[in-house]
């Protein structure tokens, strides 16, 4: 197995688009399934290419997973403020899980805030059931920042996390 982190190609934003959306359907993240309005941001690929890096997890030509690395100052941010980069929609495909490859996207979003001069935090934000995110999140040091728990829409509490890179 050999993981490349690389740049999404416009030619992978469709099926990038459905494994973040199906991710997020057969994990029970949705509060209303096929309904939720949520759905078309996590399919949005291309949008989020114009606004951020998106990146995806290949193995052999078979794409695994992706994420959306918000630098400083992108509208892609939810939570970020001043010195800070954020990444989102984190999403491996089921076929692709427990073969490294959230971890090596966490991994890429990591180091592309380290690259950039006066980054001072990397964050993210979870849902409370992500618990092999969790994992992965506190195995590679970042921290709780519950002072930074937000609702994007109300009853959705949202958990966040933090790196000093």
């Amino acid at each position: 197995m050999d993981i490349t982190i690389r740049e999404a190609r416009p030619e992978e934003y469709e099926r990038l688009g459905e494994i973040t959306a199906r991710a997020y359907l057969d994990d029970g993240l949705l509060d209303f399934g096929e309904d939720d309005a949520y759905l078309h941001e996590l399919r949005a690929v291309e949008r989020r290419a114009a606004g951020a890096e998106v990146l995806v997890a290949v193995d052999e030509g078979e794409l695994l997973g992706g994420v959306t690395f918000a630098a400083p100052g992108s509208v892609w941010a939810d939570i970020a403020r001043g010195g800070e980069a954020e990444f989102r929609m984190l999403a491996v495909a089921r076929e692709g899980r427990g073969r490294g490859a959230g971890e090596a996207l966490v991994r890429a979003c990591v180091e592309r805030a380290r690259a950039i001069d006066g980054v001072e935090r990397l964050l993210l934000s979870t849902q409370s059931s992500m618990l092999a995110a969790h994992r992965i999140y506190e195995r590679m040091g970042f921290v709780r920042t519950p002072d930074r728990d937000w609702e994007p829409v109300p009853g959705l509490s949202l958990l966040t996390y933090a790196l000093e890179p």
